[in-house]
């Protein structure tokens, strides 16, 4: 995910001015900017079924969708990420234009190079979000969707998903995982 880092502190106002021009996405770490690496085919394919599978469940709700480019801020900690899928049902978010703060659901699709980092650091910094009931991670080249869902206790239990049908208990969201992978082309994982 790091690809550059700047030497200086940048104010998250100076950042989010920044981000308006830029002609490439950065996250915000505490002062620090790091420039985001490309996405893949499947990457955003994958993105995109979940972001319309969702958008349709949730059409007339309340709830909004957002995909690849609205920014999630966790301001207890002073961050800014780009999440591929986040969702939120909160009316208060309705008066932020380029990020929002009270996401239930933050989807992120793995990829070698932020797969670590996406299951740990970042995943530890969106725990701060008081409002995140589950974060999911998807692979792009298997089927293979893990959920993470906060529990009554404020635990957060894993639930994977392989081959059966995926439940999001935030947005009471059910579909097969094959319409998660429509027009993936997946790792045949017999020749690994």
């Amino acid at each position: 995910m790091v690809i550059s880092q700047s030497e200086y502190y940048i104010s998250p106002e100076e950042y989010l001015e920044g981000e308006k021009v830029s002609e490439i996405k950065h996250e915000y770490i505490d002062g620090q900017v790091y420039a985001m690496a490309r996405a893949s085919d499947a990457h955003v394919t994958v993105s995109l079924n979940v972001s319309m599978l969702l958008r349709n469940h949730l059409r007339g709700s309340g709830c909004r969708v957002y995909m690849l480019d609205m920014k999630a801020q966790i301001d207890v900690i002073n961050r800014y990420f780009y999440p591929d899928v986040m969702v939120t049902c909160d009316i208060r978010d309705k008066q932020f234009e380029y990020f929002k703060c009270y996401p239930c659901l933050i989807i992120e699709v793995l990829s070698e190079s932020t797969e670590g980092y996406d299951r740990g650091k970042k995943f530890a910094s969106y725990r701060h979000l008081e409002s995140l009931q589950e974060y999911v991670l998807i692979s792009p080249d298997r089927m293979s969707v893990e959920c993470f869902r906060r529990n009554q206790e404020g635990h957060w239990v894993l639930y994977p998903y392989e081959k059966e049908e995926v439940y999001l208990a935030s947005v009471d969201f059910r579909c097969a995982i094959a319409e998660i992978y429509e027009d993936v082309i997946l790792i045949d994982e017999n020749l690994s």
